[in-house]
């Protein structure tokens, strides 16, 4: 008599027809917003998941791992994974061997066996479940693409639509366009002291930082940084852009004046006039966006004593002297133009000092002929 062969069966379980739908919004969401399908249908497995486990009629929180989801277009369908033993000690996670052959008929002691979840009564759940995930998955993934858009953006030069102050004098702004368009926040402290923001107009801002915070990420631009006025001289010539002037530092107290040290890169090139332009239409130009900031454009030297003097500029300079070992000069300069050498509030010298990173001690010529 022959005998009869044992197959190994697994029961299934039942499907709910939704996954077809889930699938169609996913495919729709990843047109329009880019969230790929694959990562919503994990982000939806696993709020499945947890769902269930959280709302079983015995109140037991079984472990993740024990809650298997399958979701695809043919449908949705659950499996609760129990350890096959003697005695049951633990109903939520246990079956006697007699009862788990009913699932798989080749089931020992020690094996798991997946015991089918009839999610009928769970699909409410399931489908609040799934539009908070998707809302929520929208969210994030809108989040992480601004973040990964913008991030390569830091340091850049954007134009920024000025769209409202909040009571702490922070300026919210609107960079990008289209779909890339993202708000942006201009604090108090990278402000031009005394500039005017009117909402709708537009500047010029930098783009100091993208940072992930609590509810997404946060573009924080300035107005006050010396690598705007970088940028913008970068933008009016052509010159630097080429490579054939280089900025090699810059000083400046915003809204107020800047000193800039340029060089040039390869021989017959005027890099001071390259910046100023034709008419001084490009200085004007910068000058012009960061509402009548002076600009002071000098040649960069690698003699600390000739770097120094043109730094002065406006100012004329008789003689610079080296202090040995230390990083300070001693200046002497036509009595008629001591003041400005040093400037308002001794704004020029301060600004020389942090352009050329020397401490500058400046004389008039009287004085140095009484010392002698």
């Amino acid at each position: 008599m022959a005998q009869t062969r044992r197959t190994k069966k697994t029961a299934e379980a039942p499907k709910v027809d939704i996954g077809a739908e889930i699938f169609a919004s996913q495919q729709d969401l990843e047109k329009l917003k880019g969230i790929p399908v694959t990562y919503m249908v994990e982000r939806l497995k696993q709020a499945l998941t947890n769902a269930y486990r959280k709302d079983r009629e015995d109140h037991r929180d079984v472990p993740a791992e024990n809650v298997i989801v399958d979701l695809s277009e043919k449908g949705l369908s659950m499996h609760l994974v129990k350890t096959v033993v003697e005695e049951v000690e633990d109903v939520a996670l246990e079956i006697q061997l007699d009862a788990a052959r009913n699932y798989n008929m080749d089931a020992r002691l020690g094996e798991t066996v997946s015991i089918p979840v009839d999610i009928a009564k769970f699909g409410r759940i399931a489908a609040q479940t799934a539009k908070q995930v998707v809302i929520q998955g929208i969210r994030e993934a809108e989040r992480g693409m601004v973040y990964e858009s913008y991030a390569d953006k830091a340091q850049e030069l954007l134009t920024a639509t000025i769209l409202r102050k909040d009571p702490n004098g922070n300026i919210f702004v609107r960079i990008g366009q289209g779909n890339d368009a993202s708000d942006a926040v201009l604090r108090s402290s990278e402000q031009i002291p005394g500039e005017e923001y009117a909402e709708g107009s537009m500047i010029r801002v930098y783009v100091l930082e993208v940072r992930q915070a609590t509810r997404g990420p946060v573009v924080c631009v300035s107005r006050t940084h010396p690598n705007l006025v970088r940028r913008l001289f970068e933008l009016e010539t052509p010159e630097i852009m080429e490579g054939q002037v280089e900025i090699r530092n810059i000083a400046r107290e915003a809204g107020s004046r800047t000193k800039m040290a340029v060089r040039a890169a390869m021989e017959g090139i005027d890099p001071v006039g390259a910046c100023v332009g034709p008419r001084g239409g490009r200085v004007g130009a910068v000058v012009e966006e960061l509402g009548g900031e002076k600009i002071d454009i000098v040649v960069w030297s690698e003699d600390p004593c000739e770097y120094v003097k043109a730094a002065l500029s406006p100012a004329d300079v008789i003689s610079v002297e080296a202090v040995p070992g230390q990083k300070a000069c001693k200046v002497l300069v036509p009595d008629d133009q001591l003041s400005l050498a040093i400037g308002k509030e001794g704004q020029n010298a301060r600004l020389a000092a942090r352009l050329t990173g020397y401490k500058i001690d400046i004389k008039p010529a009287s004085q140095a002929e009484i010392e002698e």
